[in-house]
């Protein structure tokens, strides 16, 4: 498994297993399904509500805690500072583990300051290996970085064949931040009959799914991909025995609508849906 090395020295696997909206069975079984596939890295959130699950997970699997890399986040209920200390120590409890690989604020929303704060510290005492945001575009990166210590070492996006994020990736090297995705399918089951997609897939002698975690990964973007099947679990980690060409590259490019087709964090109505969501973790 290649790594990518963030900008605090610490190593995180380039693909990644991620367990959003896996019931808590489905969890366990697909974390350890994984890790005997070859999976080193697992990213869940407590506003999953499978936290519990992901650690009997790795506990089933029977893999040395030190071989993996786990990355859970903050929800915005516990955005602050005694909240998110309490809730990474309620997090570390659920996993079942003494320190986190990576941690990070999953919205842009509420005590994001007090939260970080409490981070930074958690950081320094060794309780989490490296700190970073998701799902914050540049000029909340900037708000929250200029008036902090610890720059971000990762920053989670939406990031697919349709929003490519291209700006911000660019802005994100400036800290040597890494741009990591969620959803590089687009939580959407047509971007698999993408005619552009299907041509490079059959080219390639690949699947689309498979095309498109290459053109990530040759982005140096880290990358997260779900599934509950052992045969697309596979399939997944089925991409560094080829690479896409430059004319490959071009075409996907040409995709990108600049915009995002999940999610709007920047639209007042999507703001307030996702601040008023209630997740019983």
């Amino acid at each position: 498994m290649e790594k990518i090395k963030l900008n605090n020295g610490v190593e995180i696997p380039i693909l990644g297993l991620g367990v959003y909206q896996m019931s808590k069975e489905e969890c366990e079984n697909s974390v350890c399904e994984a890790i005997r596939l070859g999976y080193r890295s697992i990213d869940t959130a407590s506003a999953y509500c499978n936290e519990e699950a992901v650690g009997s997970g790795i506990k089933k699997s029977g893999i040395d805690r030190k071989e993996l890399f786990i990355t859970t986040k903050l929800w915005i209920k516990d955005a602050g500072y005694e909240s998110a200390r309490a809730a990474v120590e309620k997090s570390l409890r659920k996993l079942q583990t003494d320190y986190l690989d990576l941690y990070l604020i999953h919205q842009p929303y509420g005590d994001v300051f007090g939260a970080w704060r409490a981070m930074e510290e958690m950081y320094k005492e060794g309780k989490i290996r490296a700190i970073g945001l998701s799902n914050f575009f540049p000029d909340r990166f900037m708000d929250l970085t200029l008036h902090n210590t610890v720059v971000p070492a990762v920053c989670q996006m939406e990031v697919h064949p349709y929003c490519q994020q291209i700006a911000t990736q660019q802005f994100l090297g400036g800290y040597d931040t890494r741009l990591e995705a969620w959803s590089p399918f687009a939580q959407n089951p047509a971007i698999f009959q993408d005619e552009k997609l299907k041509a490079i897939a059959a080219k390639t002698g690949k699947s689309v799914a498979q095309v498109i975690l290459r053109w990530l990964i040759q982005r140096d973007i880290i990358v997260l991909t779900k599934s509950t099947h052992t045969e697309r679990l596979r399939e997944n980690m089925d991409v560094f025995d080829f690479e896409l060409d430059a004319d490959d590259m071009a075409t996907i490019a040409k995709l990108d609508t600049g915009r995002s087709t999940i999610f709007d964090h920047r639209d007042p109505a999507c703001v307030k849906m996702i601040c008023e969501a209630q997740f019983d973790y």
